[in-house]
């Protein structure tokens, strides 16, 4: 064999190479997502990384608002004119777009093993068998306090109960600080920064929430009224017209250091690093009783799927595999403090209130909110009733009871459980 031989074959690797190259450069792949707030951290970040990998494939960060969404995406799904890759939404939204056959299953994906079953749970089928979005990140509950103003007044984050009455009532008495930032107008905030924050330390976060779906625990249990009790407390320290107080009203109080503890969502950190001015810190739900187990809502929020009629399968699951990488989930959830990742190699993280925030995660049991899986499949919807109850028992328009009682009662209307 003369150099010839080799130097044909090299020749012809190169045409085949740069013929690959040539053809590969036409794939672009577009990303459907409400998350309109990441566009720079696509572009600046997450997509140069992939591409720097991957020549050939190209992606497109195509937003809509958050609001209009899941409306715009079952219309272009149904037209056929969707983006390759779709970001999921956590539980039946995707679900349901799974068992359309609009999203392509994943289960057998490289990468997928990087996550566990409980990463994985708001992607999967009931019967467990099937996973349809990569897991990106989850958002967990806690409270978000102005460090200064807890110096200035000597107070140290509350472990229990007790103690965090007592930070309450410390700060009312000051005058200085209205106690917690929170409003009940958009119904939403006083459900998932309330009762979807504490109440997992009672009703023992998985074990309550399986339960409930099981049907061997009900709304009216002790375990699940009690956290309304908690909540009806937290009235007196809301400040003012707290029930015209929207969510925005609530972040505003608190990002100008007019309210010292804001009950909050991981994800307020990034929106709060650029407002405030003030040093800030972070405590987990308090338990009960000091040495208690700890709980905390640790959320699966966001995933991201295949459109079944993709043009582009192939290039969309490498790029899938990468999303399922530990070198994503460490840029993402350092380009988003507060969105961490599901992958079971721990990350670092650089912003040190989201390292507070998922350092719970070794000490406290992770769950999920307790409406999201199965129990909101009906009318009336769980969930939405929750927010509802939520800002009544707060308002003081209804009794914890008589909120358990209303919530049983519109979830046995059309929900048995399998027995």
């Amino acid at each position: 064999m003369g150099n010839g031989y080799f130097k044909g074959l090299l020749l012809a690797s190169s045409i085949l190479g740069s013929a690959s190259a040539a053809f590969a450069q036409d794939v672009t792949l577009n990303i459907e997502s409400w998350r309109n707030d990441d566009l720079a951290i696509w572009q600046e970040k997450l997509i140069p990384a992939f591409e720097a990998k991957n020549p050939g494939i190209k992606l497109v960060f195509a937003p809509s608002a958050p609001t209009e969404y899941n409306a715009a995406l079952n219309a272009k799904l149904d037209a056929g004119s969707a983006g390759d890759l779709v970001t999921c939404r956590p539980f039946d939204a995707s679900l349901e777009l799974f068992n359309k056959g609009q999203i392509a299953d994943l289960t057998s994906l490289p990468g997928m093993e990087n996550f566990s079953d409980v990463a994985k749970s708001a992607w999967t089928t009931d019967d467990g068998s099937k996973t349809f979005c990569v897991p990106m990140a989850s958002v967990i509950h806690g409270f978000i306090y102005n460090a200064d103003a807890f110096e200035k007044l000597g107070i140290t984050p509350p472990a229990t109960e007790a103690e965090f009455f007592a930070a309450l009532d410390k700060i009312k008495a000051d005058g200085t600080y209205i106690p917690l930032a929170m409003g009940t107008k958009d119904l939403w905030e006083a459900a998932t920064m309330g009762y979807q924050n504490i109440g997992p330390t009672y009703w023992k976060g998985e074990e309550g929430r399986l339960a409930l779906i099981k049907g061997t625990e009900k709304l009216t249990d002790p375990q699940w009224v009690e956290p309304y009790a908690v909540l009806a407390k937290w009235k007196d320290y809301l400040g003012d017209g707290f029930e015209a107080q929207s969510y925005p009203d609530s972040q505003n109080l608190f990002t100008l250091g007019r309210a010292a503890i804001f009950p909050a969502g991981s994800w307020e950190i990034s929106v709060f690093n650029t407002q405030v001015d003030f040093k800030m810190g972070a405590f987990p739900p308090p338990v009960k009783n000091a040495g208690d187990t700890c709980y905390i809502s640790d959320h699966n929020d966001i995933g991201i799927g295949l459109n079944a009629k993709s043009k582009n399968p192939e290039a969309a699951k490498t790029f899938l595999t990468w999303v399922a990488s530990p070198e994503f989930a460490e840029i993402y959830a350092n380009a988003l403090p507060g969105f961490f990742s599901l992958s079971s190699t721990p990350v670092k993280m650089e912003d040190p209130l989201a390292q507070e925030f998922v350092s719970w995660r070794e000490k406290c049991k992770p769950t999920i909110r307790s409406t999201y899986q199965i129990l909101s499949r009906g009318t009336p919807n769980l969930e939405n009733e929750t927010w509802v109850e939520s800002a009544n028992v707060i308002n003081g328009t209804d009794t914890p009871e008589v909120a358990g009682e209303k919530l049983q009662k519109g979830l046995d209307s059309w929900y048995k459980p399998a027995k």
